[in-house]
């Protein structure tokens, strides 16, 4: 495949206009006032674009992963951090129709496909990032339900969301001891520490999800008991390749930047752009963001299909684009010298925001753990 289809075209031009006209120009201000902007997110739901791979019998838009690419690559132009908010996000609405019940996809996915209702994923614990299936929060049968006692760390959306898919320990140690549940905002024990003070990432809200004796009923249960690590590694190949969308974004973006600047800006007579070092440069980070690309087009595609190799694809695609992403957004920054340090050319936001994409859905030290797995089991 070396060109998108005409109805992901059509797609990603519409998310384009969307980042251009509604994102850009605020991201800036929103990264200093530290605000998630949750009227331009449901903005882009009635677009269609909060349940980008929700089928469409439950009222989603029911596209392919490619085109879900897409679409948070053109987002993340205008914002990373905002590009990846509405990927969780879907993240979560795709988990509830994949896996949830009838009641369940009838409660929630109205209210989470027009984000009146916003949703938050909730699996990393302070005790337990990488090691996820070591996860301590514990939920107790009784017989109104489940009692709840933990915590979840790191949460995007944490005390703003109304909805928390948690992965919480109803067995034994270890995956199988492991199972989803549902927990909606104002349920009683649940509550939220402190809005973290973070290097990026700072137009959406990031606080620990604190469950003290948490009362929720039976029917919060997504799938069976000991489901639930399945549930959230099926939910991550996805949103590996989500992350990885949006890095691609904030370096294109950063790349534009720069390459605007360095034909603007002279230095001993001449333009910078003249200079072979530049040239050079630019060269590299074009082939770099190309190749990232079409790898990344790639992976889509075998998650798409359900290829048997998808996850270690998945893991690839995640380590190299992110990777690649946060180089290329320093190589700019670097282009632009002094200028490039300052927040009123827009590329170091870009270099704090993509830093984190190399430690979320699984660092990618993970990653090569995942592919390495992948590659001696075969």
């Amino acid at each position: 495949m070396f060109e998108l289809p005409e109805e992901t075209i059509a797609l990603r031009d519409t998310a384009q206009a969307f980042a251009r006209d509604r994102i850009l120009p605020n991201a800036q201000r929103w990264d200093e006032e530290r605000h998630l902007p949750v009227d331009v997110l449901r903005e882009a739901a009635a677009l269609g674009m909060a349940g980008l791979y929700v089928r469409e019998e439950s009222g989603g838009a029911g596209l392919t992963r490619l085109d879900a690419a897409c679409v948070f690559e053109a987002l993340a132009y205008g914002c990373p951090t905002v590009s990846a908010f509405l990927s969780i996000h879907n993240m979560v609405a795709w988990m509830i129709d994949r896996y949830g019940d009838d009641a369940q996809r009838a409660e929630w996915l109205p209210p989470l496909l027009t984000m009146e209702k916003i949703a938050s994923y909730c699996l990393t614990e302070p005790g337990s990032g990488s090691d996820a299936a070591a996860l301590s929060t514990r939920a107790v049968r009784d017989n109104a339900g489940y009692v709840l006692n933990g915590t979840k760390q790191f949460i995007s959306g944490a005390g703003v969301s109304d909805l928390y898919l948690t992965m919480v320990r109803t067995g034994g140690d270890g995956p199988a001891g492991v199972s989803a549940l549902l927990i909606p905002k104002g349920t009683p024990g649940l509550s939220f520490g402190a809005n973290e003070k973070k290097m990026g990432w700072n137009a959406q809200p990031t606080r620990a999800v604190i469950l003290d004796n948490a009362q929720l009923p039976a029917r919060a249960l997504l799938g069976e008991e000991g489901q639930g690590f399945r549930f959230a590694m099926s939910g991550l190949d996805g949103g590996r390749l989500n992350i990885a969308a949006c890095s691609l974004g904030g370096a294109q973006r950063a790349m534009d930047i720069a390459l605007d600047y360095v034909k603007q800006r002279r230095a001993f007579g001449r333009a910078v752009s003249d200079f072979q070092a530049t040239q050079f440069r630019l060269a590299d980070m074009a082939t770099e963001l190309e190749v990232a690309r079409g790898f990344l087009w790639r992976a889509c595609a075998k998650l798409d299909a359900g290829a048997p190799d998808a996850t270690r694809f998945c893991a690839m695609a995640k380590r190299h684009v992110t990777d690649a992403g946060s180089r290329i957004a320093d190589e700019a920054l670097q282009l632009l010298g002094g200028y490039g340090y300052l927040a009123d050319y827009g590329i170091e936001k870009i270099v704090r925001d993509l830093r984190v994409h190399r430690i979320l859905e699984g660092t990618n030290e993970i990653m090569r753990v995942i592919i390495a797995r992948g590659l001696l089991a075969a």
